[in-house]
């Protein structure tokens, strides 16, 4: 990724919030499960959503919105944006953009690209969404991989700060030790005294962006 790109991983901000964001759902399974989590906790979070699993679970979308939660854009089918002209970047952000519109009655006002595959030139093509472009602190958290749940719990917690973002996923494969670890995650902050906001409400609390 290129260093000089405008890219979001924390405000600068007095208020103890933390913004948890979840990429490549919907999955019917897993990102239930982190909905009940935070219905229970009473919190907000952002999801990140790849397009073509929206079109098989448009139900799942809905619930996240009756959440009260974020959708962002995450393209229509993960790919690597660098690696695309931009003709097919820019249809992988519209082609999502549509979906989200289509099924939630909103434009998303964030996007977050796979992997974090981001340049000037994909930076220029998501200027015309009129996005905030947005990354995450606990990178090392990789749970992804299915590290271990103490692993993603350790990792995330050398991040948490005022004005966090921490991203985790719901889709692709078993979610299992993310939704161990952010149940375990949730319980702290807010015992802490953190509240948990969408990306969107975070930046409005923002003195100063902090970019990679």
């Amino acid at each position: 990724m290129n260093k000089q790109v405008h890219v979001i991983t924390k405000i600068n901000t007095d208020k103890k919030i933390v913004a948890f964001t979840f990429d490549d759902g919907p999955n019917p399974l897993y990102t239930k499960q982190i909905l009940d989590i935070f219905h229970e906790y009473s919190s907000r979070a952002t999801f990140f959503m790849i397009g073509e699993q929206m079109k098989k679970h448009p139900d799942t979308v809905k619930e996240v919105v009756n959440g009260g939660h974020e959708i962002g854009n995450h393209t229509f089918t993960h790919p690597m944006l660098t690696q695309l002209n931009d003709e097919e970047c820019f249809e992988e952000i519209a082609a999502t953009e549509g979906i989200i519109e289509q099924i939630t009655g909103n434009k998303p006002n964030t996007f977050r690209p796979p992997y974090l595959d981001y340049n000037e030139h994909t930076h220029a093509i998501v200027q015309q969404f009129g996005y905030e472009t947005i990354g995450a602190l606990n990178m090392d958290a990789m749970d992804w991989e299915q590290p271990g749940v103490e692993h993603i719990v350790q990792k995330t917690r050398n991040h948490i700060q005022s004005g966090s973002i921490i991203i985790f996923h719901d889709g692709f494969g078993d979610r299992s030790q993310t939704v161990k670890a952010v149940r375990i995650l949730v319980h702290e902050l807010l015992n802490e005294g953190y509240q948990l906001v969408t990306i969107s409400e975070l930046l409005k609390m923002q003195t100063k962006t902090i970019t990679v």
